[in-house]
């Protein structure tokens, strides 16, 4: 392995050092000094006797275990996937598709329904998230797809999920996506739904709304959808499943569908801007609405994606199987075959028991595990990691010029997707995620790969600073207020944690603070941090997340310790362990009331986070951090793997939350080998740039 910090460490023989107490909640050290004092308070003799049995030997054991683990899970090409686990709105959603197209397969519907029923909460209805409380459109949906399949409505949990749903207004107050399904259903009129006319297709770039201005995933959800909104296909249904039971009022009698989604005074002047075009939509030219849907089913085609499916996500994916039968293509059309194939490449689960996921996440999954071995610094692992990095630089996206090109037109491509194929919508946290580890490893193997990936995160840099996910400059923030973006994420704008990882890279490949992308990031950084020295996590949950890898990259280009932006952010992660020496934050922290970083327990990733950003901020030796570790330790099983039921990671906020299964086996691993290594090296600075 080329590892640059490997002279500068030393082997792993020596004691822990003794830990302290946490932060108390409330305690902010305003200056260095006051942060002395602070640290001397928490050392407690009773902390001491407790860390002081946690030994360098229990530290090893525990790394070891943690890599038979990992490497055992390995695939015999190279790279890992772990399971991607959402809410009941996918395996809802699979059973209702079956519904739609009147092809039911009785065993795969049966076993989705298992889990449905598994995951009902205690209120009756259906959480976002582990532990959440009820959410009215999963719930909606759940019930609906758990009938499908044959529940019936008078069994105790489908009584006490359509109580509880009745309870919050019905399934009229659901989300436009869930009315979407109600309407293709015929369970609410199409007045029901936003209006979004097929013609956006021919809409030209400088009209105030087009495609290449909302994010990625609108897009690739909107195209499909906007064909089954203009046809009106009516679903087979051939149970003829009906939930009328889940509305207060009769549909047919509600006359306010459409509702602002926020309360701006742009919100209510689109709304009535709903209601002119539709009462005009029917008189739009025939021919340019087959013009409009001939568009669309171009732009599908062309990025069908073969087995992954449209945009590699299961919501367009389903789309886009809707949209080619009512177009009226038989199943065993390639491309109609393609799409359905793609979903059910998505199913995960065992014995009875099915879900559906999302997506599927190999190259993020790859590459943090590389990340995790890396760190724990030993040839032996060599092999195994080089086999993973040939596999994720064959993922390279080098030819396909993706939907990104639209604001940056001149720029080459260079990224890497989230998933095992997605050429048209690479992103940048996979990209500089794989650029770190590839350049950590082996710099001068993977060099050509290294020189595209900065060629295109540089070029991708927003002009606000930040770095987003999939787009740049993608900030029309009016488009939020429209009727049909009730979910608040139509955009994808630049966030701090993306940015941080970016920067990260560009840092480890050599670039300095002077360097023109690197001014404007830090720059971007600075302003994101929030009021109490966090920064916020869009794509993990979440302070801790942001905080974690802004520290990181601070780090990697140099920032001082003890600036006082790092002094904030490491005030901030102290005040938030937890007596039991861990981290943890609830994903309601997405909620603006929610104060940050909060939660009733300590999550395995979530304190590997708050660890790895402390050492980045020169804290190894704070007694918090070994409190952390040994926190760690102490939740490993004897087969090297923590428990986690959590839902650490989000796909949109406050509607869409995901739970990495492999997030428990790579991200503790990386904080006790990363801690191990500082702890018994020559320096306690962190090399590299993540």
């Amino acid at each position: 392995m080329v590892d640059a910090a490997r002279s500068n460490r030393m082997p792993a023989t020596h004691p822990l050092l003794q830990a302290g107490d946490r932060a108390p909640e409330n305690t902010v050290a305003t200056s260095i000094d006051g942060l002395d004092r602070f640290r001397a308070r928490l050392e407690s003799k009773a902390d001491q006797t407790a860390a002081a049995s946690t030994t360098t030997s229990e530290l090893g054991k525990a790394v070891a275990r943690a890599v038979d683990s990992l490497v055992s899970l390995q695939r015999e090409d190279g790279h890992w996937v772990f399971e991607l686990e959402a809410d009941a709105t996918m395996p809802a959603s699979f059973i209702l598709l079956q519904h739609y197209l009147g092809t039911i397969d009785t065993d795969l519907q049966r076993r989705l329904a298992t889990y449905l029923r598994e995951t009902q909460g205690a209120d009756g209805g259906w959480p976002l998230f582990h532990g959440g409380e009820l959410n009215l459109s999963a719930s909606v949906i759940a019930y609906f797809a758990l009938k499908a399949a044959g529940d019936q409505a008078d069994t105790p949990h489908m009584e006490r999920a359509r109580a509880a749903i009745l309870a919050r207004g019905g399934a009229r107050r659901a989300s436009v996506f869930v009315r979407i399904t109600l309407a293709l259903f015929g369970e609410v009129p199409w007045r029901a739904v936003p209006v979004m006319p097929v013609e956006i297709m021919l809409l030209p770039r400088w009209f105030p709304f087009h495609l290449n201005k909302i994010s990625y995933w609108s897009r690739v959800f909107l195209v499909p959808v906007l064909v089954l909104m203009a046809l009106r296909p009516r679903a087979r249904n051939p149970r003829g499943i009906t939930v009328r039971e889940l509305f207060v009022e009769p549909p047919e009698s509600v006359r306010d569908w459409i509702t602002p989604p926020t309360a701006s005074p742009m919100s209510r002047v689109f709304t009535i801007l709903d209601g002119l075009i539709r009462k005009i939509e029917p008189f739009f030219p025939a021919k340019r609405r087959r013009r409009a849907i001939e568009k669309a089913v171009r732009f599908v085609t062309e990025r069908l994606n073969g087995e992954d499916g449209l945009g590699a996500i299961f919501p367009p994916m389903a789309n886009t199987v809707m949209m080619f039968d009512c177009l009226g293509y038989a199943p065993d059309h390639p491309d109609y075959a393609n799409a359905l194939g793609a979903t059910r490449k998505l199913l995960t689960g065992n014995g009875d028991r099915l879900y559906c996921q999302p997506c599927l996440s190999p190259v993020w999954d790859t590459t943090l595990a590389c990340h995790a071995l890396m760190e724990v610094d030993d040839e032996r692992l060599e092999p195994s990691i080089r086999r993973a990095l040939d596999w994720v630089a064959g993922k390279q996206v080098l030819d396909v010029v993706g939907d990104w090109a639209a604001a940056r037109p001149a720029l080459r491509p260079g990224g890497w997707a989230f998933q095992y194929e997605n050429p048209h919508y690479p992103d940048l946290d996979d990209s500089a995620a794989a650029g770190l580890a590839l350049d950590r490893f082996d710099a001068e193997r993977y060099r050509h790969a290294l020189d595209r990936a900065a060629e295109w995160i540089v070029g991708m840099q927003s002009r606000n600073g930040g770095w987003a996910a999939f787009d740049a400059d993608n900030t029309h923030y009016l488009f939020n207020s429209i009727p049909f973006a009730d979910h608040g994420a139509l955009l994808d704008p630049p966030t701090a944690d993306v940015t941080a990882r970016c920067l990260g890279f560009l840092a480890q490949l050599g670039y300095g603070q002077d360097h023109h992308a690197v001014v404007a990031a830090l720059a971007f950084l600075r302003r994101e941090q929030e009021d109490d020295g966090s920064w916020f996590g869009r794509w993990g949950t979440n302070y801790i997340y942001g905080t974690w890898s802004v520290l990181a990259a601070f780090n990697a280009i140099g920032i001082d310790p003890g600036a006082p932006e790092v002094r904030r952010a490491v005030e901030w992660l102290l005040a938030r362990q937890h007596s039991d020496g861990g981290w943890g934050e609830r994903a309601e922290t997405y909620w603006p009331e929610v104060p940050h970083g909060k939660a009733p327990y300590s999550a395995p990733s979530q304190t590997a986070w708050a660890l790895l950003g402390l050492m980045a901020a020169g804290e190894a030796e704070n007694p918090a951090v070994h409190r952390g570790i040994a926190y760690l330790i102490a939740g490993q099983d004897q087969n090297g793997k923590w428990d986690e039921p959590w839902y650490t990671a989000v796909g949109f906020p406050r509607v869409f939350y995901l739970r990495y299964h492999g997030y428990a086996a790579f991200f503790p691993l990386w904080a006790l080998a990363r801690f191990r290594a500082v702890s018994t090296g020559n320096s306690r600075r962190i090399l590299f740039g993540l």
